[in-house]
Parts: C-alpha cells; structure tokens; sequence
C-alpha cells in the first residue's frame, strides 16, 4: 500500500469518527488561543484548561497582562510544566504585542515565532485556529502517529509536517491536526497499542510490536 493510499484511508476514517472536531483548549479570541497553547508544552490540554480561566480573568488581554509580574502569572501556572519560563515568556510577549502590534496577535508566522515562547508549531495552531490559515501543526503525538501509519519515516516534526502536508488536501489541514489528536487520545496510544483492534491501523496493515510499543511507534 502506497503512502497515498493509507492517507486516504487515514482521511475517510478520521472524517468518519470526527466530522466537527472541537479545538480542545478554551479560549475566546487569538490572545487567549495563543496564551494556552504557549501553556500546552510539558502539559496537557485538559490541565491548561484548569488554570486559564483564574488567569484569564485577571488578565485576559496583552495591555493587562503586561503589567502582571512574572511571579504573579507563575501562581496561576505552577500547574503546568515549565511554568517559571512560561511566566517570563508570557508577560514579555504581552508587551511586545502592545509595544509592536498595538495588543493584536499577528497573523503571520514570521512575527508570531519572534514572540518569546512561541515556536512554529505554537505559531501553526494559532494560524490554524484563530485565523483559519492553512497549516499542519505537528506535535509530539501527531508525528509518533505519522510514523506509525507509515507516513512520514519519523525524523524530526518539521520533516513529518512536510510530508504531511504532501499527502493531504490543504483545506483538510487544519481540521486532520484535530482529528489526528483525537483519535491518537481514544484509539492509538504510545504504548500497548493493539494495532489488530484499531480501527485505522488495522485498515493499513500496521502490525503490533510486543515490547516495543514505547519505541518510536
């Protein structure tokens, strides 16, 4: 089976099992979106999603956030990992947002990666969910699953979203990343994955790897 066959076994499943996936972080506009999905690393959604709204209604904008202290952010994060940098990051980017951007979270990727804290794959979410730009943000799950399907060889998450990219339609972009994410929650975990009773893997001809389900999978 080619890798534009599984692709397109991977897209009617996924369309099949969620047609109208939800974006899993809370959030009401691109200053929130971003903020939560600066909090998503080291973390998870559900976690975020715990600590942003105490935070939020202290600070929902960057003007307010701004003139947080780091340390005052940080008693909001602790939850979360990582939460010493993510405090300074934030509070930086919030001033940056009101000093360059007159407090609008830009959509473009150039200035979006300038922001501290925020890497591509931060940066392609928030094109993706806030300003409905085409894009494959690819995170640690959604490579380990490419890899598995047999649709990327696995080398590093920029190589994954190039491939990635190449198998699917461009308006599917941004809703697979959310399909993806689902159904690597619900039926294609890292490790004891039965491949036989997964209802994609078990489509493509993915196999189960005893004792090797933590490996690369």
């Amino acid at each position: 089976m080619t890798k534009k066959q599984k692709a397109e076994i991977v897209q009617s499943t996924l369309e099949r099992l969620y047609p109208a996936p939800p974006i899993p972080l809370k959030h009401k506009d691109p200053f929130t979106l971003l903020i939560s999905v600066l909090l998503s690393a080291q973390t998870t959604d559900a976690m975020v999603n715990r600590v942003t709204p105490a935070l939020f209604a202290v600070a929902d904008t960057p003007k307010k956030m701004m003139h947080l202290s780091p340390e005052q952010i940080r008693e909001f994060i602790k939850a979360c990992g990582l939460a010493p940098q993510k405090s300074k990051a934030i509070k930086e980017l919030s001033r940056i947002l009101m000093e360059k951007h007159h407090g609008d979270v830009p959509a473009n990727f150039d200035d979006l990666e300038a922001l501290p804290g925020v890497g591509h794959k931060t940066a392609s979410v928030v094109m993706a969910q806030a300003f409905g730009v085409p894009a494959f943000p690819v995170d640690t799950h959604i490579h380990r699953l490419a890899y598995r399907w047999g649709l990327s060889n696995g080398k590093n998450v920029l190589q994954t979203e190039k491939d990635l990219k190449a198998l699917f339609p461009k308006d599917k972009w941004n809703q697979l990343h959310l399909q993806i994410i689902y159904f690597g929650r619900e039926h294609c975990p890292a490790r004891n994955h039965v491949a036989e009773t997964c209802p994609l893997c078990s489509k493509i001809g993915v196999k189960s790897r005893l004792g090797q389900n933590s490996k690369k999978t």
